[in-house]
Order: structure tokens, then C-alpha cells, then sequence
């Protein structure tokens, strides 16, 4: 059994900006590259173990939701995984079949500070903030890259808030 957190984010060819140190009056200079092409990245995180499953997609809808839930109720598929995710419309599950091994939890509504998940995007696009990327393929290698160098110990640090793995361990001991 394991505890997850779910989110998807847009990683685009649009210079993703971020503050950069300059001397006092010095305006910073940046290269910039506006384009309105982009990815999305579906992932899920375990504070528990670590553990990360991560998929680039073409959109959001509820068709790609519910192939997402497939692939990852394939990967492990021991494992039961307790899914966390947020109150997207394409989330809706009234007319759907979960995978025996998902069990899904909503958080409540614009609360994106309660899922964790958020910060690994953000350290992800910390990464990319202030480079130009060419093309969707070079961007979708960058972040396989970055998909890549998500260990465990890395995953933990930015997902485990103390709340959620208390009530983990206090509800699912050993």
C-alpha cells in the first residue's frame, strides 16, 4: 500500500521567467521565446516511499485521465495505491471503472497548497526557468532528463509534509 499525490502541469516553448541577482540599477537580460506550443506532464508522487510515475500527455480530458490511471495501476500492480488529486473536471469518475489497485481521494477545491505535487513541478520548471528551448522534442527530452533525476530521497524531501505522513503511518501501521 502507498499514498500518492497527483497533478498535472504545462511545459511549454514559452521562456518560463524567474528573479535573477543583478547590481543595484542593473536591469536583468534574458532571452526570450514566446510560443504557445506545449506538453502536459501527469505525474504522481509518494511522500511515503519516494516512489514517482510520470507521463507526458498531449491535453487534459477525461479520456487521457482514465489512461492515466491504467498505466499506473500497471506499474506495481501489487501495490495498492491511495491517489490523491484535486478537483479537476476531467477528474470526474461518475461513469468510469477505477483499477482494483487506485483508490482515489479529493482534496478540497482551490487548495493547491495540500498537494505536494505542485512542488515538484515547480522545482522541475526551476530547472528550465530562463533557457530556450527550440522544439517539443527537445523540451520533452529535457524533461525526461528531469523525470529522470527524480530519486527518492529528492521526491520525500519536497513531497513529505509532516501531516500527511503522520495520519499515513498512523492509520496504516505495519
Amino acid at each position: 500500500m502507498n499514498l500518492y499525490f497527483h497533478d498535472e502541469s504545462r511545459f511549454g516553448l514559452i521562456t518560463k521567467q524567474k528573479r535573477v541577482i543583478t547590481a543595484k540599477g542593473i536591469k536583468p537580460i534574458g532571452k526570450y521565446k514566446h510560443s504557445y506550443l506545449y506538453k502536459w506532464l501527469w505525474g504522481s508522487f509518494s511522500p511515503i516511499t519516494g516512489e514517482s510515475f510520470c507521463i507526458t500527455i498531449q491535453g487534459v480530458c477525461k479520456d487521457f485521465f482514465i489512461k492515466y490511471l491504467q498505466d499506473f495501476s500497471n506499474h506495481k500492480p501489487r501495490e495498492l495505491k491511495i491517489m490523491i488529486i484535486d478537483n479537476a473536471a476531467f477528474y470526474s469518475t461518475k461513469d468510469i471503472v477505477l483499477p482494483e489497485n487506485i483508490v482515489l481521494m479529493l482534496i478540497p477545491p482551490y487548495c493547491p497548497e495540500l498537494n505536494p505535487a505542485e512542488k515538484v513541478w515547480q522545482c522541475m520548471k526551476d530547472k528550465i526557468a530562463m533557457k530556450i528551448h527550440d522544439t517539443l522534442g527537445i523540451l520533452e527530452n529535457k524533461m525526461d532528463v528531469l523525470i529522470n533525476d527524480l530519486e527518492g530521497n529528492l521526491v520525500k524531501s519536497i513531497t513529505r509534509y509532516e501531516f500527511y505522513k503522520n495520519t499515513f503511518y498512523g492509520v496504516f501501521k505495519d
